[in-house]
């Protein structure tokens, strides 16, 4: 239990203090890595990112290592950064709190954009070519 109150501790302490850019970059990062993947899905005209993985539970795991690998290096980055801010803060890794923070932080933003993004991208094309076609 001492654990799980000192690693909520860290985290929040995350917070403040060295590196706090990274609260900012990753996640933004994983938003443009998202952003680019959900248009090119659309332009493929292959079905929403997460929501695919429901949908078809037997391409979930393909899915998730696709999406791992289009943000690898931001995830790689992810990783670290967080291991530099631990060693500056603590002295120590705590491997969990790496990985929860590098989830939070880069993981889960691409994983819930990626899917909008290609709703939006598809719509967009769409649209301008409704517009682009002669009337008679």
């Amino acid at each position: 239990m001492d654990d799980l109150a000192r690693m909520w501790s860290d985290l929040v302490g995350r917070l403040s203090g060295p590196l706090t850019f990274r609260l900012i970059l990753q996640p933004t990062m994983a938003i443009i890595y998202a952003l680019r993947d959900g248009a090119k899905d659309a332009r493929e005209g292959r079905p929403p990112y997460f929501w695919t993985m429901f949908t078809e539970p037997d391409h979930a795991r393909a899915m998730i290592d696709e999406g791992f690998k289009a943000v690898g290096r931001v995830l790689a980055l992810g990783v670290v950064m967080d291991v530099i801010y631990q060693l500056i803060v603590f002295r120590w890794v705590y491997p969990v709190e790496l990985i929860l923070v590098v989830l939070l932080l880069a993981f889960i933003p691409y994983l819930l954009l990626r899917g909008p993004a290609n709703r939006f991208a598809h719509l967009w094309s769409s649209s301008n070519t409704k517009k682009s076609t002669p009337t008679r």
